[in-house]
């Protein structure tokens, strides 16, 4: 049954998407075979697709829509904007309100004395952005060989060229000569897999100090920044010990580098405070944002800068900006987005009510056979899948095919849940109730259960 008007049949779209959209991170070929799923509408945390089918969203697009979808306040506030100012730039001295009010409210929100933005379209954007500010920051400074900038492994950043350099996945720098110069990468804080025999906190502390350790190998001199997420996200909802954080802040502090936090999948109510930052009482230069900025409804993101950074770039002219950096339509959606988050008191909400409700369904996952460890953060969860759950192993085929016959079991469900290897992630929009929580798990459980008897009956439970 087609529910729009004029809506074509599915097949039609599926054949003019496969003949000319390329998607990204995908197979096309392989795609075009399978034939694409074709959304049509979503409405709080449900997706419908172009057959009529409904889905729970269990992460909010792509760890976006942090309002959840059809919230017609954000559409009026866009129409309003496109009517009385469709767009201008703010290149050559000029300026126009939402831009002006969206930095402003930034920085009330941002914790510190991060009280500057420069704005872009996209996380992607923002880290690109990142690269040149710090390195701008210490060759104003007569530093310029102070241009190394230090991530981890199995971040994600963004996928443009410096984006993706700085972010730490093989895959996305097998392709397109990547990394670009002067980006290293030291390992991520992940116990499950990496942990060995080490507690957490030990493994936390450990993890830390390989920063110190990269720093004295390249030298205090060259290295600018340092780079990472509050919490992994697209690397697999890793969430580090909680050693790990006040180690890095030290290391920073001591050896004079900036401090890059990634708030793209964390800020704006995701961990149950306004930034993830605040959640584990990390002091960043730099806050990159995107994604529920604007809760995904128009494309904007930006860098909150420090004021010691701010007052160093704004000596002289910083040649760098996009055609949309403070698009007047997008900052006014973001507007409208920031006044819903704290009027509705949606971050509480996650605080007092949506995240205990996660941690406390996700938990009972702990014990099918298929699932090693449950963790979540605010909205933000993940399991391990594998084959032995005391010895924490890997399953033998190397690592993604038993996620990738998950994902497409909760698909079957109707559930909208992603794999990072083996690892099922989840990260709902935050207006989600507790009921809807628990339709997820249930729904996840009967995917788990279809999956494990699939991977059982191919032989990959060894």
């Amino acid at each position: 049954m087609n529910l729009m008007t004029n809506q074509p049949p599915t097949a039609e779209l599926q054949a003019l998407d496969a003949a000319h959209h390329m998607h990204p991170f995908t197979a096309g070929a392989e795609l075009a075979e399978k034939g694409v799923r074709v959304i049509t509408r979503a409405n709080g945390v449900r997706l419908t697709d172009s057959d009529g089918r409904e889905m729970l969203d269990a992460m909010a697009g792509l760890w976006c829509v942090n309002i959840g979808y059809g919230r017609e306040e954000l559409a009026d506030a866009a129409a309003r904007q496109m009517r009385e100012l469709p767009y201008y730039n703010t290149f050559f001295q000029t300026a126009h309100p939402p831009v002006i009010a969206l930095a402003a409210r930034l920085a009330e929100l941002a914790p510190g004395d991060l009280n500057h933005v420069f704005f872009a379209g996209s996380g992607s954007e923002a880290n690109d952005t990142n690269i040149r500010m710090v390195r701008h920051y210490w060759a104003a400074q007569g530093k310029p060989e102070k241009s190394v900038i230090i991530s981890r492994r199995n971040a994600y950043h963004g996928s443009s060229m410096g984006s993706a350099s700085l972010g730490g996945m093989p895959a996305m720098h097998g392709q397109g000569g990547l990394p670009i110069p002067d980006i290293v990468h030291i390992n991520q804080p992940n116990w499950w897999a990496e942990g060995g025999e080490m507690t957490p906190e030990e493994f936390g502390r450990a993890r830390a100090r390989e920063l110190e350790d990269k720093i004295a190998e390249l030298g205090e001199d060259r290295v600018a920044a340092f780079i990472a997420e509050p919490v992994q996200g697209a690397g697999g909802v890793i969430i580090p010990p909680e050693s790990y954080w006040p180690e890095i802040q030290r290391i920073c502090d001591a050896h004079d580098i900036l401090l890059i936090a990634d708030e793209v999948i964390c800020g704006f109510g995701r961990t149950g405070h306004w930034f993830g930052s605040q959640s584990y009482d990390i002091r960043p230069d730099i806050m990159t944002v995107a994604k529920g900025l604007s809760s995904g409804y128009a494309p904007i993101g930006g860098s909150i800068v420090r004021d010691h950074v701010a007052e160093v770039i704004g000596r002289d002219e910083f040649y760098h900006g996009y055609t949309y950096s403070g698009h007047p339509v997008a900052a006014a959606v973001a507007l409208e987005n920031l006044r819903i988050l704290e009027e509705e008191k949606i971050i509480g909400h996650v605080r007092d009510v949506a995240a205990p409700a996660l941690a406390k369904a996700w938990a009972t996952l702990a014990d099918h056979p298929l699932v090693g460890e449950v963790v979540t953060r605010g909205l933000l969860g993940s399991v391990a899948l594998t084959p032995d759950k005391a010895s924490r192993a890997p399953f033998r085929e190397g690592p993604g095919k038993v996620g990738l016959i998950c994902r497409e079991r909760c698909f079957a469900n109707d559930l909208v849940m992603r794999h990072v290897g083996d690892r099922m992630v989840v990260s709902p929009p935050l207006v989600i109730t507790p009921s809807d929580i628990d339709e997820i798990v249930r729904r996840a459980r009967i995917a788990f259960d279809e999956t494990h008897a699939e991977a059982k009956a191919q032989g990959l439970m060894d």
